[in-house]
């Protein structure tokens, strides 16, 4: 009697920090053998070490932190990095680059995602919407009043951009439907043509802060931009500003921050992105009116996280081949 055997081939180990939106969870599963951490939270550092040993791709968020020694718990396995996120401020990726590990990210996508929340914390801190929710929540509202949750206007005000790239960009189209005037400031001017044709103007970091009503953040952390606002920064501002962060945490001191707020140095704040994050329920940030924070909620739309997801799968799909990344954050791998 003639016995036939089949070998079962044998899928590459992956290591998922995090569950995935459905689309990509089932694009990893068809190209990998899957292990996922399945909590809220990320995975404690000493579990990531321990979980990465003998893998061959690794998905990963901005939570988690990436650093050599992750790299040689890994013990060589290791194929590649894809992180669900544009930024990878959280990856040591000179240590990947020498260990010869291309690291993928999620670019682009969530570009109008977070503009639009951008638009969505400016405008309700210049209305103060979440004031006027809790009054009505708590039994405040007794009749209409003439002065009453007076906010400031949108229209025709002078908004700020600190940091001119996609999301930045986005944020100036916006402003447009607003008749606003658009200063920005960035480490490189952009060409003549684009400010031009987004109708923005390059501005010195010092005459945006005292001339816009609105400032919003879209700079990326680094070393020059941590706590880029500070005492002096706030001190510039006109006292009727509102500032806007989707960007990093750190760009803003919290402490300067609090200050400001409540010497009236700016009438408000509005946040997607703490430090640390999360902020502590203690934070006396926390108990101030005049400021919105949401928990980093800046791509949080179903077809952005999809988006991101399918991204973040292919990545991973490329690196287990040992085909170039589709977004590399270090291409310099392949040279």
């Amino acid at each position: 009697m003639h016995t036939s055997v089949s070998n079962k081939i044998s899928l590459p180990k992956v290591f998922l920090t995090r569950i995935l939106p459905d689309i990509g969870m089932k694009m990893i599963h068809e190209i990998a053998e899957v292990e996922v951490w399945p909590e809220r939270l990320p995975p404690p550092y000493e579990v990531l070490l321990e979980k990465v040993k003998g893998k061959d791709g690794l998905v990963c968020m901005l939570t988690d932190q990436i650093d050599a020694q992750l790299i040689e718990a890994a013990g060589g396995s290791l194929k590649v990095i894809s992180q669900m996120a544009v930024g990878y401020d959280n990856i040591n990726i000179a240590a990947m680059t020498a260990k010869g590990i291309p690291v993928g990210h999620t670019p682009g996508v969530l570009t109008d995602a977070t503009a639009d929340l951008t638009w969505a914390l400016l405008m309700a801190a210049a209305r103060r919407v979440v004031e006027a929710d809790k009054e009505v929540r708590l039994g405040h509202w007794q009749t209409w009043e003439p002065t009453m949750l007076l906010g400031v206007n949108i229209s025709g005000a002078t908004l700020g951009i600190i940091g001119c790239g996609r999301i930045g960009q986005a944020v100036a189209r916006r402003a447009r439907g607003f008749n606003m005037r658009v200063l920005y400031h960035n480490r490189l001017r952009l060409p003549l043509e684009l400010e031009q044709s987004l109708d923005i103007k390059y501005q010195d970091l010092d005459v945006l802060l005292k001339e816009s009503d609105f400032i919003t953040i879209h700079t990326s952390l680094t070393n020059d931009t941590y706590h880029l606002f500070s005492d002096v920064q706030f001190q510039m501002m006109k006292p009727t500003s509102i500032l806007i962060n989707t960007a990093r945490g750190a760009i803003v001191d919290p402490e300067a921050l609090r200050k400001a707020l409540i010497n009236g140095q700016i009438a408000g704040a509005a946040l997607d992105v703490t430090t640390p994050e999360p902020i502590p329920t203690d934070s006396p940030l926390l108990g101030l009116d005049n400021i919105i924070i949401t928990p980093h909620i800046g791509s949080a739309s179903y077809q952005t996280r999809a988006q991101m997801a399918m991204m973040t799968a292919s990545n991973l799909a490329a690196g287990l081949k040992g085909e170039r990344l589709p977004h590399c954050v270090n291409p310099e791998v392949y040279a």
